[in-house]
């Protein structure tokens, strides 16, 4: 599974936060959001929920992801 949705800084910016304020409001570091915008961390689950409080929307709404689907050989 990988992370394909991600729509941290597009929640951010139009809420107007800037990266700092963000990284206050969730008590993390302003690196720590740098590296989730820019697809180098994904957050767990608890950081995520946290995001989705401060936004108001649901975490799906913030973040996806999608199975790669294999074939089997039997």
């Amino acid at each position: 599974m990988a992370l394909t949705k991600n729509q941290l800084k597009a929640f951010r910016d139009s809420h107007g936060l800037t990266q700092e304020k963000l990284a206050e409001q969730v008590q993390v570091s302003r690196q720590t959001i740098i590296s989730i915008e820019g697809g180098k961390y994904v957050p767990s689950l608890e950081l995520a929920l946290k995001f989705s409080q401060a936004f108001n929307c649901r975490v799906e709404d913030l973040f996806g992801i999608t199975e790669a689907h294999h074939a089997r050989k039997d």
